[in-house]
């Protein structure tokens, strides 16, 4: 995927220290195998999705496995909750209900 850029960055001897991209296995292989000492690091946005969209799944999966209706009840329509930060609820309902689908759900509070 970056053979081209590896061949001029090379000609030029150019040191590579830091090195950032997306989540792509291309690019992680095409770094590592190019500039081993350099520091990889992976961008913002694909990180944050990636942890969004498992703590979706999560939240989905306790949500279906709830027998409880009371239960399913508080989990019933938390995503924002959830994929909010804490710090920025500041409405005492919502921050209430937040702590309780936490309390009440060990898996999606470790998420």
């Amino acid at each position: 995927a970056l053979d081209g850029f590896w061949k001029r960055i090379g000609r030029k001897g150019i040191d590579i220290k830091y090195v950032a991209t997306d989540l792509s296995a291309a690019f992680i292989s095409s770094v590592y195998e190019n500039c081993p000492n350099a520091v990889h690091v992976f961008d913002h946005f694909h990180v944050v999705k990636l942890m969004n969209d498992k703590l979706d799944e999560i939240r989905r999966e306790q949500y279906n496995m709830e027998k409880d209706i009371n239960k399913r009840k508080v989990l019933k329509g938390t995503r924002y909750l959830l994929l909010s930060n804490g710090e920025d609820i500041f409405d005492k309902e919502y921050k209430t209900r937040l702590d309780n689908a936490l309390d009440m759900n060990k898996p999606l509070s470790q998420a």
